[in-house]
């Protein structure tokens, strides 16, 4: 009786195993990507560049819609200190936005 437990848990320990295995195995091959590659390394920096901006870009429209959000409740609200952070805000969300130009007018 106690051998046929012992064997009952190594038969599920071995089906749970598999199962992942498996699984694993599944999930790799569909996930599989081709790497496609360009002739000019430069065109791929300029890809990642570009990517990137646009991220930085994204964000510094949500941090200016958010200071504009702040800065209007504090109005309604009649608060100082919430003004001014949403005003902070806001010029942060433009630099953010504008980081491309701001680093192509410095750099010439």
């Amino acid at each position: 009786m106690k051998h046929d437990l012992k064997t009952k848990n190594f038969e599920r320990k071995a089906k749970r195993v598999y199962a992942v295995l498996a699984c694993t195995a599944m999930v790799m091959t569909v996930t599989a990507v081709p790497a496609l590659a360009a002739d000019d390394p430069l065109t791929v920096v300029n890809n990642l560049s570009e990517f990137i901006f646009s991220l930085i870009r994204a964000i510094g429209l949500i941090l200016l819609g958010f200071g504009i959000l702040q800065v209007g409740l504090s109005l309604k609200s009649h608060d100082p200190s919430q003004r001014a952070n949403g005003m902070l805000t806001v010029a942060g969300g433009i630099v953010i936005t504008f980081t491309k130009e701001i680093l192509t007018l410095i750099t010439g």
